[in-house]
């Protein structure tokens, strides 16, 4: 199987890092405008060819996947050009600028066959699919909290520039608690959100501060923080709580709560992981991230996430925003 990658950054590397880890994959080509960072990417993984645009490559032929990491206003573009090709695509988080695009993607992928993945990483975590498998446990789930937060710390560059993210913490940082929310509740739908978004640390166009309500469809509620330059976060990147009708579970550290009711005490089921850990975003979860979307392609299955987790979560995204300029809650 032959991968490409379009962009050359951080995200990339790691990615490439994850292909590379597979015997039976060519790492076969990187997309960058910027030749240094091709020549460095291409260097670093021994990769043979190089492009300027997707639609050179494409022109090129003889690729079968593209993994897409580049910034978020190329990311539909790029995404649909590839998919239109037969080509299967990954694509970095958020999916889109907005659920107009990711709708375009959704359809381009559906009209094609050709596969598309969102890579939504904490859904492959040991941690988060130890809390899933054991969330039955804490009975129906009322509510969750979640948190997606930078302290002391927030990014540069594109990221914070609107015309090329689209939106600020809450589509970088916001996005992973979402949808470690959603996964943990068994992929409900939205039904309504609140949100309170604003830039308060620096001098940006996009926010480096929210919150956000959304009410799912199957009665549970997420309250979800976002942010850069934080002075306090009550948890690392995709912490969540959930509260049950049986009990409390919770992500890093990863344990439930369970109130015994023979002893009158409160039992703790321990995960067994550690934390904090060494690292909190490690590189096996992108290892594993990478193999279920070789694996998607080479068994043709549908990837989760896919194209529609993706959309649901643009979806809670832009009404978040129109919640916030509005004031009002957004019903979907």
């Amino acid at each position: 199987m032959k991968i490409a990658f379009a962009g050359a950054g951080y995200i990339i590397n790691i990615h490439a890092k994850a292909a590379k880890a597979h015997k039976d994959v060519e790492l076969a080509a990187v997309v960058e405008k910027f030749s240094d960072k091709a020549d460095a990417l291409a260097q670093k993984f021994r990769i043979k060819d190089q492009y300027e645009t997707v639609e050179q490559m494409l022109k090129a032929g003889g690729v079968d996947a593209l993994v897409i990491g580049t910034p978020n206003f190329l990311h539909a573009p790029q995404a649909i050009s590839a998919l239109k090709a037969g080509v299967h695509v990954m694509v970095e988080k958020p999916m889109a600028m907005n659920v107009r695009e990711a709708e375009k993607m959704l359809e381009a992928s559906a009209k094609s066959g050709a596969k598309l993945m969102v890579a939504h990483c904490w859904r492959f975590d040991p941690d988060v699919l130890w809390l899933k498998k054991e969330a039955g446990k804490v009975g129906k789930i009322i509510r969750t909290k979640g948190i997606g937060v930078h302290t002391h710390w927030g990014p540069s560059g594109w990221f914070t520039q609107r015309k090329l993210a689209g939106g600020g913490a809450l589509a970088d940082m916001g996005i992973h608690a979402l949808d470690t929310a959603r996964f943990l509740l068994g992929d409900p739908k939205p039904a309504s959100v609140y949100a309170k978004i604003g830039t308060y640390y620096k001098d940006f166009d996009v926010d480096d501060t929210g919150v956000i309500i959304v009410e799912w469809d199957n009665g549970a509620t997420s309250y979800i923080e976002s942010g850069w330059w934080q002075p306090h976060a009550d948890g690392p990147e995709a912490a969540t709580q959930l509260y049950g009708t049986q009990g409390f579970g919770q992500l890093f550290p990863t344990q439930l709560e369970l109130p015994n009711v023979k002893t009158q005490k409160l039992d703790i089921v321990k995960s067994g992981f550690k934390f904090p850990r060494k690292e909190h975003c490690p590189q096996s979860m992108y290892h594993a991230q990478m193999s279920y979307f070789i694996e998607c392609i080479r068994k043709n299955k549908t990837p989760v996430p896919g194209g529609l987790e993706g959309l649901m979560n643009m979806k809670v995204v832009d009404a978040a925003y129109k919640s916030s300029k509005t004031g009002k809650v957004v019903n979907l």
